[in-house]
């Protein structure tokens, strides 16, 4: 959740369309709620660092919490009655296959380790860490969840020393790991796909399955979790207007993460609980290094087409460019020209390719690739197109169009009536 480095225009605003995302005005912080309170804008080493079951971000330090990337310190007994602080470790369980645990926090001190849904003690808790995760140690630094499709499987990454241990959620199976050029992880934190190591007051963003470090770090985490005077990077950027948005494409892949594509960034959208916030393309899909025209997914894998290439990712834990690839657009999908939007729906084999006001629809399955079927469309100049369970959206700057399905699509003759973007669809300001 490091700074945007290019400097375009839409760049500058996207990156802060969430209030609910750590990037913020420097700030005064409001203070504690007692003399004894930390301040943490005096630079502190959590203890701890997790989301809550609404997709509030939780900070742990001695017998305080923050409630959010704002605010002041709490007392710890008033989010979690039963237990004091302070604890060793905690993360928010992501197990979508047993929604009696999905989105439960996890607070570990010592031996122990507590369940809390709500801010209320599971029933059978406090337990030895052993029950409930065979295999992995007491005295824990840190830990943090891993979801499929960032790590192999749904995973939780638990920090001791420089060893980390990888509990696969299913199995049970805990493999080790030393990552010994890692800072010792005093607090570890996911955020919008990307994975963070805490150290003293400061934080380094590494991969979640090598434990790589890219970038320069470490940095100050107050420049970037927390509102503090003399602190901060955004300048005197401002919230984008809905009104103002402009997408070039728009995809959801077959692990169920939806991305919207502006200029040079990219968002996730799906996790909105947890916030927006825009990265560089090039964070994700490091070739495509020149915004694109058009993505779509297909049989877990990502197509991002730009001007007459079309460079094919694998959607698995990371994205990866399938070797041989890029390739012209005429060479994989038997099309020629400029394509304006693209989108496949669930459970289908058709790339619906938009060109000016024409849809022509490609068989992935076919072998080559051609157009099978041609259809004018009572529309012109589409930005994007996404397909859902829930039907079609050709997106055309700051509103889109609803359609059913491709059938009525392909049958219509008259545009309908055009919604406008709202803050609810991409957390831009009404």
């Amino acid at each position: 959740m490091e700074p945007v480095i290019t400097r375009t225009l839409i760049l500058l605003v996207l990156v802060t369309i969430s209030t609910a995302a750590p990037l913020q005005d420097a700030a005064v912080e409001d203070g504690g709620t007692s003399p004894a309170a930390p301040d943490r804008c005096g630079g502190v080493e959590f203890d701890a660092i997790a989301p809550n079951e609404k997709g509030n971000t939780l900070f742990f330090k001695g017998d305080h919490v923050w409630n959010g990337f704002t605010g002041p310190a709490q007392l710890f007994s008033l989010h979690f009655k039963e237990l004091n602080g302070p604890i060793n470790a905690a993360f928010r369980m992501h197990n979508t296959e047993n929604p009696n645990d999905h989105d439960h926090i996890y607070l570990f001190q010592d031996d122990k380790v507590c369940s809390y849904f709500n801010q209320t003690l599971e029933e059978g808790y406090p337990k030895q860490i052993q029950e409930d995760f065979p295999g992995v140690p007491t005295h824990l630094d840190a830990a943090v969840e891993c979801p499929k499709g960032e790590c192999m499987a749904d995973s939780v990454l638990f920090f001791k020393g420089q060893d980390v241990h990888v509990y696969d959620i299913a199995t049970k199976a805990v493999k080790t790991k030393t990552w010994s050029h890692l800072p010792s992880c005093t607090s570890a934190f996911r955020w919008l796909e990307h994975y963070y190591c805490f150290h003293g007051q400061n934080f380094t963003r590494f991969h979640p399955i090598s434990g790589e470090v890219t970038g320069a770090y470490p940095k100050d985490a107050r420049h970037y979790f927390m509102n503090c005077p003399n602190f901060g990077h955004r300048g005197d950027r401002k919230p984008l207007k809905c009104s103002n948005i402009k997408l070039n494409a728009a995809t959801t892949d077959d692990g169920g993460r939806t991305y919207f594509f502006a200029g040079p960034i990219y968002i996730r959208v799906d996790t909105h609980r947890d916030g927006f916030h825009a990265f560089p393309i090039t964070r994700a899909w490091k070739e495509a290094n020149d915004g694109v025209d058009a993505v779509f997914s297909y049989d877990s894998k990502i197509y991002l087409i730009k001007g007459d290439q079309v460079y094919i990712y694998k959607a698995d834990a990371h994205f990866t460019l399938i070797e041989g690839y890029p390739k012209t657009v005429k060479e994989e999908l038997g099309i020629e020209g400029t394509v304006d939007a693209a989108f496949v729906c669930p459970t289908e084999n058709i790339a619906h390719i938009i060109q000016g006001n024409s849809m022509r629809d490609v068989d992935l399955t076919a072998t080559p690739r051609v157009i099978s079927r041609d259809f004018p469309l009572p529309l012109s100049d589409i930005d994007a197109g996404l397909c859902g369970d829930d039907g079609i959206r050709l997106f055309k700057g700051s509103q889109f169009y609803y359609y059913e399905s491709p059938r009525i699509l392909a049958m219509g003759r008259i545009a309908p009536v055009a919604s406008d973007i709202t803050s609810a669809l991409m957390g831009c300001e009404d």
